[in-house]
């Protein structure tokens, strides 16, 4: 076993390597690259059953991707200013967009209020606001193109809107008789109820 394991390695040696072998003192065959005794036999090798090495295929360079320039350099939200606070008893706020260069043709700028969109898209850079809660609100914009494809877009801004509520116009301004049931902040349930006139008996 141990002569055939050594033949297999013998058979990977390249073909330039001589093999010599021979019969040792005690009996045993021996095999090596150099002749020890004038009784080691060379022996011919078949030679080595190579093929050659498949070629790789090389891709061809990919032609260099063209970079196309942002076409907006800014784009901010104008008006209100960020952490502004704007005190409106109804709550109405117009905002107003600037971006340069101004808005391109097939291009529509988009307005989010708390993440929501307000409103459509609209090529006019002006967006009135009505109603909105009193609370501190997020402001962000965008400008799309035709597909909707989001070409700018601004960080969100906050904004603070102050409203008066109704038990503080009704502290600047009591309810009076006639207001009950007119006046939003003098509902008819609050109404006081008139005392009955005691009339004296004659």
């Amino acid at each position: 076993m141990r002569h055939l394991l050594f033949c297999l390695l013998l058979l990977g040696l390249p073909a330039v390597a001589e093999v010599y072998t021979y019969i040792d003192a005690e009996g045993n065959r021996v095999f090596t690259d150099r002749p020890r005794s004038d009784r080691a036999e060379r022996i011919q090798l078949a030679p080595a059953n190579a093929m050659p090495a498949a070629p790789v295929a090389i891709a061809p360079p990919s032609p260099p991707q063209t970079v196309i320039a942002p076409a907006y350099q800014l784009l901010r939200i104008l008006f209100p200013e960020p952490d502004a606070t704007i005190r409106d008893n109804t709550g109405n706020l117009i905002v107003t967009l600037v971006s340069e260069p101004g808005l391109l043709a097939g291009h529509n700028y988009r307005l989010f209020v708390d993440g929501q969109p307000a409103g459509a898209p609209s090529r006019s850079p002006v967006f009135p606001l009505n109603n909105l809660d009193r609370g501190t609100h997020q402001l962000a914009a965008e400008i799309i193109d035709a597909s909707g494809r989001i070409l700018e877009r601004t960080p969100n801004q906050p904004v603070h809107i102050k409203r008066i509520s109704l038990a503080q116009k009704r502290l600047a301004n009591p309810c009076k008789k006639d207001d009950y049931g007119v006046r939003p902040e003098c509902p008819l349930k609050d109404k006081p109820k008139e005392k009955p006139s005691i009339l004296p008996f004659l």
